[in-house]
Protein backbone atom coordinates (compact mmCIF):
# COMPACT_ATOMS: atom_id res chain seq x y z
CA UNK A 1 0.00 0.00 0.00
CA UNK A 2 2.80 2.46 0.84
CA UNK A 3 4.61 1.71 -2.23
CA UNK A 4 1.09 2.30 -4.37
CA UNK A 5 1.14 5.59 -2.53
CA UNK A 6 4.12 6.64 -3.60
CA UNK A 7 3.50 6.03 -7.26
CA UNK A 8 0.26 7.98 -7.36
CA UNK A 9 2.34 11.13 -5.72
CA UNK A 10 5.16 10.74 -8.34
CA UNK A 11 2.19 10.59 -10.89
CA UNK A 12 1.00 13.50 -9.73
CA UNK A 13 3.78 15.61 -10.24
CA UNK A 14 4.14 14.63 -13.42
CA UNK A 15 1.29 15.97 -14.72
CA UNK A 16 1.76 19.51 -13.51
CA UNK A 17 -0.54 21.79 -15.34
CA UNK A 18 2.08 24.49 -15.60
CA UNK A 19 4.89 25.75 -15.76
CA UNK A 20 7.07 28.74 -15.82
CA UNK A 21 9.43 29.80 -18.51
CA UNK A 22 11.33 32.72 -18.19
CA UNK A 23 12.40 33.98 -21.57
CA UNK A 24 15.13 36.42 -22.13
CA UNK A 25 14.47 39.64 -23.90
CA UNK A 26 16.32 43.02 -24.88
CA UNK A 27 17.96 42.64 -21.34
CA UNK A 28 14.57 41.88 -19.19
CA UNK A 29 13.00 38.59 -18.48
CA UNK A 30 10.01 37.67 -19.05
CA UNK A 31 7.97 35.10 -17.21
CA UNK A 32 5.70 32.94 -19.28
CA UNK A 33 2.82 30.20 -17.53
CA UNK A 34 2.65 27.59 -19.85
CA UNK A 35 1.11 23.68 -20.08
CA UNK A 36 4.74 21.46 -20.07
CA UNK A 37 2.86 19.61 -23.05
CA UNK A 38 2.38 22.91 -24.91
CA UNK A 39 4.77 23.24 -28.20
CA UNK A 40 7.16 26.07 -28.49
CA UNK A 41 4.79 27.36 -31.19
CA UNK A 42 2.56 27.84 -29.10
CA UNK A 43 4.69 29.36 -26.47
CA UNK A 44 5.40 31.85 -29.24
CA UNK A 45 2.09 32.70 -29.71
CA UNK A 46 1.95 33.82 -25.81
CA UNK A 47 5.18 35.81 -26.61
CA UNK A 48 3.55 38.26 -28.96
CA UNK A 49 1.66 40.76 -27.04
CA UNK A 50 4.93 40.97 -24.34
CA UNK A 51 7.55 41.15 -27.25
CA UNK A 52 5.41 42.69 -30.35
CA UNK A 53 7.61 39.82 -32.04
CA UNK A 54 5.56 37.70 -34.44
CA UNK A 55 6.16 34.44 -34.29
CA UNK A 56 8.07 33.90 -37.52
CA UNK A 57 10.18 36.26 -36.29
CA UNK A 58 10.97 34.28 -32.96
CA UNK A 59 14.28 32.34 -32.53
CA UNK A 60 14.08 30.45 -29.17
CA UNK A 61 17.20 29.56 -28.09
CA UNK A 62 17.67 26.82 -25.09
CA UNK A 63 21.39 25.65 -23.83
CA UNK A 64 22.64 26.88 -27.19
CA UNK A 65 20.09 24.63 -29.03
CA UNK A 66 17.38 26.14 -31.63
CA UNK A 67 13.95 25.07 -30.36
CA UNK A 68 11.89 23.69 -32.87
CA UNK A 69 7.98 24.77 -33.41
CA UNK A 70 6.39 21.21 -33.43
CA UNK A 71 7.94 20.09 -30.56
CA UNK A 72 6.91 19.95 -26.80
CA UNK A 73 8.56 22.06 -23.94
CA UNK A 74 8.75 18.43 -22.25
CA UNK A 75 10.24 17.02 -25.34
CA UNK A 76 12.82 19.76 -25.69
CA UNK A 77 13.94 19.72 -21.86
CA UNK A 78 12.07 22.71 -20.67
CA UNK A 79 11.19 22.36 -16.89
CA UNK A 80 9.52 25.14 -14.63
CA UNK A 81 12.47 27.74 -14.12
CA UNK A 82 14.27 26.71 -17.50
CA UNK A 83 16.21 30.09 -18.83
CA UNK A 84 15.25 30.68 -22.76
CA UNK A 85 17.14 32.82 -25.02
CA UNK A 86 14.62 35.18 -27.50
CA UNK A 87 16.41 36.58 -30.58
CA UNK A 88 13.91 38.70 -33.26
CA UNK A 89 14.28 38.88 -37.05
CA UNK A 90 14.23 42.14 -37.93
CA UNK A 91 11.30 43.91 -39.61
CA UNK A 92 9.06 40.84 -38.02
CA UNK A 93 8.02 43.37 -35.21
CA UNK A 94 4.47 45.05 -34.64
CA UNK A 95 1.96 46.58 -32.03
CA UNK A 96 3.52 49.53 -31.00
CA UNK A 97 4.27 52.77 -33.47
CA UNK A 98 7.32 54.80 -33.53
CA UNK A 99 8.84 57.13 -31.23
CA UNK A 100 7.09 60.52 -31.09
CA UNK A 101 9.00 62.97 -31.42
CA UNK A 102 8.76 66.11 -29.05
CA UNK A 103 6.99 69.15 -30.86
CA UNK A 104 9.94 71.75 -32.12
CA UNK A 105 9.51 75.34 -30.55
CA UNK A 106 8.45 77.24 -33.73
CA UNK A 107 9.91 80.40 -34.60
CA UNK A 108 7.62 83.41 -33.94
CA UNK A 109 7.43 85.08 -37.50
CA UNK A 110 6.14 81.13 -38.41
CA UNK A 111 3.41 81.51 -36.13
CA UNK A 112 2.45 84.40 -37.04
CA UNK A 113 2.34 83.18 -40.54
CA UNK A 114 0.67 80.00 -40.65
CA UNK A 115 2.32 79.29 -43.95
CA UNK A 116 0.43 82.02 -45.29
CA UNK A 117 1.98 83.59 -48.31
CA UNK A 118 2.27 87.16 -48.64
CA UNK A 119 0.13 87.23 -51.94
CA UNK A 120 -2.80 85.35 -50.24
CA UNK A 121 -2.71 87.62 -47.34
CA UNK A 122 -3.28 90.82 -49.70
CA UNK A 123 -6.20 88.76 -51.30
CA UNK A 124 -6.99 88.54 -47.49
CA UNK A 125 -6.63 91.73 -45.78
CA UNK A 126 -7.27 90.92 -41.97
CA UNK A 127 -5.68 92.19 -39.29
CA UNK A 128 -5.04 89.12 -37.07
CA UNK A 129 -4.79 85.46 -37.34
CA UNK A 130 -7.99 84.83 -35.89
CA UNK A 131 -9.95 87.23 -38.15
CA UNK A 132 -8.39 85.18 -40.70
CA UNK A 133 -9.42 81.87 -39.97
CA UNK A 134 -12.78 83.38 -39.70
CA UNK A 135 -12.41 84.54 -43.64
CA UNK A 136 -10.89 81.01 -44.78
CA UNK A 137 -12.79 78.41 -42.33
CA UNK A 138 -9.28 76.79 -41.91
CA UNK A 139 -7.60 76.92 -38.44
CA UNK A 140 -3.36 76.09 -38.79
CA UNK A 141 -1.75 75.27 -35.66
CA UNK A 142 0.95 72.21 -36.67
CA UNK A 143 3.83 72.41 -34.78
CA UNK A 144 3.13 75.41 -32.34
CA UNK A 145 4.85 73.77 -29.22
CA UNK A 146 1.20 74.30 -27.96
CA UNK A 147 0.02 72.34 -24.51
CA UNK A 148 -4.05 73.57 -24.94
CA UNK A 149 -5.84 74.53 -27.63
CA UNK A 150 -5.76 78.27 -27.42
CA UNK A 151 -8.94 80.04 -26.62
CA UNK A 152 -9.05 82.41 -29.18
CA UNK A 153 -9.80 79.23 -31.62
CA UNK A 154 -13.60 78.90 -30.05
CA UNK A 155 -14.77 82.22 -30.93
CA UNK A 156 -14.61 81.46 -34.78
CA UNK A 157 -17.11 79.09 -34.28
CA UNK A 158 -19.82 78.43 -37.14
CA UNK A 159 -16.92 79.97 -39.48
CA UNK A 160 -14.52 77.16 -38.44
CA UNK A 161 -14.54 74.33 -41.13
CA UNK A 162 -11.39 72.71 -40.54
CA UNK A 163 -8.56 72.46 -37.24
CA UNK A 164 -5.72 71.24 -37.66
CA UNK A 165 -3.69 70.46 -34.51
CA UNK A 166 -0.98 68.28 -35.62
CA UNK A 167 2.36 67.57 -33.69
CA UNK A 168 2.69 69.89 -30.60
CA UNK A 169 2.09 68.44 -26.99
CA UNK A 170 -1.79 69.02 -26.30
CA UNK A 171 -2.98 66.88 -23.25
CA UNK A 172 -6.79 67.36 -23.78
CA UNK A 173 -9.56 67.94 -26.09
CA UNK A 174 -12.16 69.92 -24.26
CA UNK A 175 -15.85 70.29 -24.42
CA UNK A 176 -15.45 73.98 -25.96
CA UNK A 177 -14.40 71.62 -29.34
CA UNK A 178 -18.42 71.61 -29.39
CA UNK A 179 -18.41 75.59 -30.03
CA UNK A 180 -17.34 75.06 -33.63
CA UNK A 181 -20.28 74.00 -34.77
CA UNK A 182 -19.57 72.85 -38.60
CA UNK A 183 -16.52 71.92 -38.32
CA UNK A 184 -15.82 69.51 -41.33
CA UNK A 185 -12.26 67.88 -40.12
CA UNK A 186 -10.08 67.73 -36.97
CA UNK A 187 -6.43 66.59 -37.12
CA UNK A 188 -4.89 66.16 -34.01
CA UNK A 189 -2.11 63.92 -34.71
CA UNK A 190 1.29 63.21 -32.77
CA UNK A 191 0.34 64.83 -29.43
CA UNK A 192 -0.07 63.73 -25.80
CA UNK A 193 -3.66 62.50 -25.83
CA UNK A 194 -4.54 59.84 -23.57
CA UNK A 195 -7.97 57.78 -23.01
CA UNK A 196 -9.15 60.92 -20.89
CA UNK A 197 -7.79 63.40 -22.86
CA UNK A 198 -10.61 63.91 -25.12
CA UNK A 199 -14.43 65.23 -24.48
CA UNK A 200 -16.11 63.01 -26.51
CA UNK A 201 -19.45 64.67 -25.35
CA UNK A 202 -17.95 67.66 -27.21
CA UNK A 203 -16.80 65.81 -30.30
CA UNK A 204 -20.65 64.24 -30.76
CA UNK A 205 -21.62 67.73 -31.09
CA UNK A 206 -20.04 68.37 -34.51
CA UNK A 207 -23.03 67.00 -36.50
CA UNK A 208 -20.35 67.66 -39.66
CA UNK A 209 -17.70 65.97 -39.09
CA UNK A 210 -16.44 63.96 -42.23
CA UNK A 211 -12.58 63.63 -41.02
CA UNK A 212 -11.35 62.95 -37.75
CA UNK A 213 -7.25 61.79 -37.34
CA UNK A 214 -5.97 61.19 -33.91
CA UNK A 215 -2.36 59.12 -35.04
CA UNK A 216 0.33 59.19 -32.54
CA UNK A 217 -1.05 59.32 -29.64
CA UNK A 218 -1.27 57.34 -26.47
CA UNK A 219 -5.11 55.83 -26.58
CA UNK A 220 -5.30 52.30 -25.23
CA UNK A 221 -9.51 52.09 -25.97
CA UNK A 222 -12.20 54.02 -27.25
CA UNK A 223 -15.53 54.94 -25.93
CA UNK A 224 -19.27 54.06 -27.10
CA UNK A 225 -19.70 57.78 -27.92
CA UNK A 226 -17.54 57.60 -30.87
CA UNK A 227 -20.41 55.83 -32.34
CA UNK A 228 -22.65 58.99 -32.16
CA UNK A 229 -20.53 60.78 -34.63
CA UNK A 230 -22.54 59.37 -37.24
CA UNK A 231 -20.96 61.53 -39.95
CA UNK A 232 -17.52 60.43 -40.05
CA UNK A 233 -16.38 59.45 -43.34
CA UNK A 234 -12.72 58.97 -42.66
CA UNK A 235 -11.23 57.81 -38.87
CA UNK A 236 -7.54 57.30 -38.46
CA UNK A 237 -6.01 56.19 -35.29
CA UNK A 238 -3.05 54.71 -36.39
CA UNK A 239 0.14 54.50 -33.51
CA UNK A 240 -1.58 54.21 -30.99
CA UNK A 241 -2.06 51.28 -28.24
CA UNK A 242 -5.42 50.57 -29.22
CA UNK A 243 -6.93 46.89 -27.40
CA UNK A 244 -9.44 46.82 -29.89
CA UNK A 245 -12.93 48.79 -31.57
CA UNK A 246 -16.10 49.65 -29.90
CA UNK A 247 -19.11 47.70 -30.86
CA UNK A 248 -20.86 51.40 -31.20
CA UNK A 249 -18.08 51.30 -34.43
CA UNK A 250 -21.01 49.72 -36.40
CA UNK A 251 -23.04 52.69 -36.16
CA UNK A 252 -20.67 54.68 -38.63
CA UNK A 253 -22.57 53.73 -41.41
CA UNK A 254 -20.70 56.27 -43.39
CA UNK A 255 -17.57 55.28 -42.85
CA UNK A 256 -15.18 55.08 -45.86
CA UNK A 257 -11.77 54.96 -44.36
CA UNK A 258 -10.48 53.39 -40.94
CA UNK A 259 -6.63 53.38 -40.60
CA UNK A 260 -5.94 51.67 -37.43
CA UNK A 261 -2.79 50.13 -38.12
CA UNK A 262 0.08 50.02 -35.62
CA UNK A 263 -1.90 48.86 -32.40
CA UNK A 264 -2.25 46.02 -29.91
CA UNK A 265 -5.71 44.67 -31.01
CA UNK A 266 -6.12 41.42 -30.96
CA UNK A 267 -9.66 41.12 -32.00
CA UNK A 268 -12.52 43.00 -34.19
CA UNK A 269 -16.09 42.90 -32.72
CA UNK A 270 -18.23 41.92 -35.65
CA UNK A 271 -20.46 45.16 -35.79
CA UNK A 272 -17.77 46.54 -37.71
CA UNK A 273 -19.70 44.63 -40.32
CA UNK A 274 -22.59 47.31 -40.25
CA UNK A 275 -19.61 49.87 -41.88
CA UNK A 276 -21.06 48.95 -45.12
CA UNK A 277 -19.90 51.94 -46.35
CA UNK A 278 -15.77 51.37 -46.30
CA UNK A 279 -13.94 51.41 -49.06
CA UNK A 280 -10.18 51.26 -47.51
CA UNK A 281 -8.93 48.95 -44.34
CA UNK A 282 -5.60 49.07 -42.69
CA UNK A 283 -5.28 47.07 -39.44
CA UNK A 284 -1.62 46.25 -40.63
CA UNK A 285 0.63 45.41 -37.21
CA UNK A 286 -1.89 44.41 -34.82
CA UNK A 287 -2.37 40.98 -33.15
CA UNK A 288 -5.22 39.84 -35.45
CA UNK A 289 -5.73 36.50 -35.81
CA UNK A 290 -9.06 36.36 -37.45
CA UNK A 291 -11.60 39.33 -38.87
CA UNK A 292 -15.73 38.37 -37.88
CA UNK A 293 -17.17 36.83 -40.80
CA UNK A 294 -19.30 40.20 -41.03
CA UNK A 295 -16.17 41.74 -43.21
CA UNK A 296 -17.74 39.74 -46.11
CA UNK A 297 -20.90 42.99 -45.67
CA UNK A 298 -18.37 45.37 -47.59
CA UNK A 299 -19.27 45.31 -50.95
CA UNK A 300 -17.79 48.38 -51.51
CA UNK A 301 -14.32 47.20 -49.95
CA UNK A 302 -11.14 48.17 -52.82
CA UNK A 303 -8.51 47.87 -50.13
CA UNK A 304 -7.79 45.34 -47.18
CA UNK A 305 -4.16 45.71 -45.15
CA UNK A 306 -3.41 43.35 -42.79
CA UNK A 307 0.45 42.39 -43.26
CA UNK A 308 2.76 42.10 -39.50
CA UNK A 309 -0.45 40.25 -38.12
CA UNK A 310 -0.31 36.94 -36.66
CA UNK A 311 -3.47 36.22 -39.25
CA UNK A 312 -4.25 32.27 -40.19
CA UNK A 313 -7.29 32.67 -42.10
CA UNK A 314 -9.78 34.84 -43.66
CA UNK A 315 -13.99 35.54 -43.75
CA UNK A 316 -14.74 32.52 -45.70
CA UNK A 317 -17.39 34.70 -47.92
CA UNK A 318 -14.56 37.77 -48.34
CA UNK A 319 -13.76 36.77 -51.82
CA UNK A 320 -17.68 36.04 -53.03
CA UNK A 321 -19.17 39.18 -51.67
CA UNK A 322 -16.74 42.02 -51.29
CA UNK A 323 -16.73 42.22 -55.50
CA UNK A 324 -14.76 45.80 -55.59
CA UNK A 325 -11.36 44.03 -53.62
CA UNK A 326 -8.36 44.33 -55.93
CA UNK A 327 -5.84 45.35 -52.89
CA UNK A 328 -4.95 42.44 -50.26
CA UNK A 329 -1.61 42.69 -48.66
CA UNK A 330 -1.28 40.06 -46.30
CA UNK A 331 2.83 40.48 -46.23
CA UNK A 332 3.96 38.79 -42.81
CA UNK A 333 1.04 36.61 -42.05
CA UNK A 334 0.24 32.43 -41.89
CA UNK A 335 -1.60 33.08 -44.78
CA UNK A 336 -0.32 31.08 -48.10
CA UNK A 337 -1.62 31.24 -51.56
CA UNK A 338 -3.02 27.29 -51.31
CA UNK A 339 -5.08 28.31 -48.84
CA UNK A 340 -6.00 31.63 -50.46
CA UNK A 341 -7.31 29.23 -53.65
CA UNK A 342 -9.49 27.04 -51.68
CA UNK A 343 -11.87 30.57 -50.65
CA UNK A 344 -14.78 31.16 -53.32
CA UNK A 345 -14.24 33.71 -55.25
CA UNK A 346 -10.78 33.88 -55.29
CA UNK A 347 -10.14 33.68 -59.20
CA UNK A 348 -12.40 36.49 -59.84
CA UNK A 349 -10.25 38.72 -56.84
CA UNK A 350 -6.86 37.55 -58.34
CA UNK A 351 -8.18 38.48 -62.19
CA UNK A 352 -8.60 41.98 -60.51
CA UNK A 353 -6.22 42.30 -58.73
CA UNK A 354 -3.68 41.61 -61.98
CA UNK A 355 -6.07 43.93 -64.30
CA UNK A 356 -5.16 46.70 -61.40
CA UNK A 357 -1.31 46.36 -61.53
CA UNK A 358 -1.31 45.30 -65.21
CA UNK A 359 0.89 48.36 -66.01
CA UNK A 360 3.36 47.88 -63.14
CA UNK A 361 3.67 43.81 -63.91
CA UNK A 362 4.44 45.08 -67.60
CA UNK A 363 7.58 47.24 -66.26
CA UNK A 364 8.88 44.16 -64.28
CA UNK A 365 11.08 41.86 -65.83
CA UNK A 366 11.53 38.34 -64.75
CA UNK A 367 8.96 38.96 -61.65
CA UNK A 368 6.20 36.39 -61.40
CA UNK A 369 2.53 36.67 -62.10
CA UNK A 370 1.68 34.44 -58.86
CA UNK A 371 0.13 36.09 -55.98
CA UNK A 372 2.53 37.73 -53.52
CA UNK A 373 0.82 38.52 -50.38
CA UNK A 374 3.24 42.23 -50.02
CA UNK A 375 2.77 42.55 -54.13
CA UNK A 376 0.33 45.25 -53.42
CA UNK A 377 1.69 47.41 -50.72
CA UNK A 378 2.57 50.62 -52.03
Amino acid sequence: MENDGGATESNSNATTTTITINVKFSGSSIPISISPQSTIKELKSLLLPATNVLPRGQKLIFKGKVLEDPSTLVASNLSNGSKVMLMASQGLYQGDGPVLKKAQVVPSSRKDSHSASSSDMKKVPVKNRSERWKVTGVIALSECNLEAIPDEVWICGSSARVLVCDRNILRNVPIEISQLTRLEKLFIDANNLSDESINWEGLTNLKYLTVLTLNQNHLTTLPSALGSISSLRELHLSNNQLTGLPDEIGNLTQLEVLKANNNRMSKICEFIGNCHSLVEVDFSSNFLSELPETFSNFKNLKALHLSNNGMKSLPSKLFKTCLQLSTLDLHNTEITIDLLRQFEGWDDFDERRRSKHQKQIEFRVGVSRDFDEGADKN
